[in-house]
C-alpha cells in the first residue's frame, strides 16, 4: 500500500503522511521531481561511479548522467523506476539491504533527499552503505541542521479513500551523524550547508 500511494502521489494524486500522533501533512512529491536550491552540492561532490540510493523519479540520477558521470539509481518503487528510466537514467528496482550491483567499488554512494531515514534504521544503513562504497570512497548524504534532534518517527500514507501500513523513517542530525559514521566504519566526517540544506560527506 505504501507503493501504491507514492506512485498515486507522483502521478499527482493528493496523498499525506500521517503521524502517529494524528498530525498530516502533504507528501509533496512535486520536489522530487524539479531541480531545488542545494542540488548543486550534490552535484558537484559526486566522484564516479555513483550509486544513487533511494533515487525516487530520478532527478540526481538522470542529471549526473546528463554531465557525464556513471550513476546507476536503485528504488524499490517500480513507477519510480520506470519515471526515472524514461527521463533517460540507468536504474534498477533493488532494496538497498538486498543484492547491490557493483557492491564495494562504487566511488560514491547518495543518500539524498533525507534517504538516511530509509527504514528508521540510519546505524544499519550507514554499515550498509560502508559495504558499498570502494576503499577511499565517499557516502554523501541530506541531513538535519545541528541541534535538530534525531529521531526515529512512525508514518503512514493515506489518499484516495484508503490508508497504509504504519512504517518507520529516521530524522538524522548533523551533529549526531558523526557518531553514527563513526560506529559504521567511517573515519573522515565533514558537513556543511548550502542553501538552507545540510549536507555531510563520510569516508
Amino acid at each position: 500500500m505504501i507503493g501504491r500511494l507514492y506512485e498515486a502521489s507522483l502521478r499527482g494524486a493528493t496523498v499525506e503522511i500521517e503521524h502517529a500522533d494524528g498530525t498530516r501533512r502533504p507528501l509533496d512529491c512535486d520536489r522530487w521531481l524539479r531541480p531545488a536550491a542545494g542540488d548543486e552540492a550534490i552535484f558537484s561532490s559526486c566522484v564516479a561511479p555513483v550509486l544513487d540510493v533511494g533515487c525516487g523519479p530520478g532527478r540526481f540520477t538522470v542529471e549526473l548522467a546528463r554531465r557525464g558521470v556513471p550513476t546507476l539509481g536503485i528504488d524499490i518503487t517500480p513507477y519510480a523506476v520506470h519515471l526515472t528510466r524514461r527521463a533517460g537514467g540507468l536504474v534498477l528496482c533493488r532494496d538497498v539491504f538486498g543484492r547491490v550491483l557493483g557492491s564495494g567499488r562504487w566511488a560514491t554512494v547518495l543518500l539524498a533527499d533525507g534517504n538516511i531515514g530509509i527504514a528508521g534504521a540510519p546505524h544499519t544503513l550507514l554499515r550498509r552503505v560502508r559495504e558499498l562504497v570502494r576503499p577511499g570512497g565517499q557516502v554523501i548524504a541530506e541531513v538535519e541542521p545541528p541541534g535538530v534532534t534525531s529521531r526515529v518517527d512512525r508514518l503512514r500514507l493515506c489518499g484516495l479513500g484508503v490508508t497504509g501500513d504504519w512504517f518507520t523513517w529516521a530524522r538524522v542530525s548533523a551533529s549526531d551523524l558523526p557518531d553514527m559514521a563513526r560506529a559504521a566504519g567511517f573515519s573522515e566526517i565533514e558537513s556543511w550547508k548550502e542553501h538552507c540544506r545540510w549536507f555531510a560527506r563520510l569516508r
